[in-house]
């Protein structure tokens, strides 16, 4: 909606190495391509929530490379935070020299002084499926294929 409206200009997509979140980060990409001749908006990069999925800062770059974009920051998974969101505090305002809060100024460098700022480029649904299974994150068919199947005659 913002993007329609003409509200955005500069847009960070947060995803992780996950299959629904990079399927969304997609989809934010396409949106960002359908509006950014007539509103000029631009994709500023993806930040990555680690979820710890193996390879999962490499895969985020492989899928920022892809989509005509940059990964502007790899954000490590930190209990901390779920620490201070009991508190309904931000983890600055709970840990200001926590290793999170670090991270979290980081980005914050990084986004100020970001200058590459790009209209994407979104995957083909098989294109970012055979992504996935590239890097273990969904299984090629052939794997399952007997799953459904019922079972040989005879077999208890």
């Amino acid at each position: 909606m913002p993007i329609r409206e003409g509200k955005a200009q500069e847009i960070y997509i947060v995803t992780s190495g996950e299959m629904m979140a990079m399927y969304a980060a997609n989809n934010i990409a396409r949106g960002i391509l359908k509006y950014a001749h007539s509103g000029g908006v631009r994709l500023g990069g993806l930040i990555c929530n680690s979820r710890k999925v193996d390879r999962e800062a490499e895969l985020i770059e492989n899928l920022a490379e892809r989509i005509n974009t940059q990964m502007i920051h790899f954000v490590p998974r930190d209990n901390i935070v779920q620490h201070a969101e009991l508190r309904r505090m931000t983890v600055n305002e709970y840990a200001p020299d926590s290793n999170q809060s670090q991270e979290y100024r980081a980005l914050a460098k990084k986004i100020i002084n970001n200058e590459k700022l790009t209209i994407p480029t979104p995957m083909e649904m098989d294109d970012l499926e055979a992504l996935l299974i590239e890097y273990g994150i969904l299984d090629d068919d052939t794997k399952n294929k007997d799953i459904g199947q019922p079972a040989e005659a005879g077999a208890k």
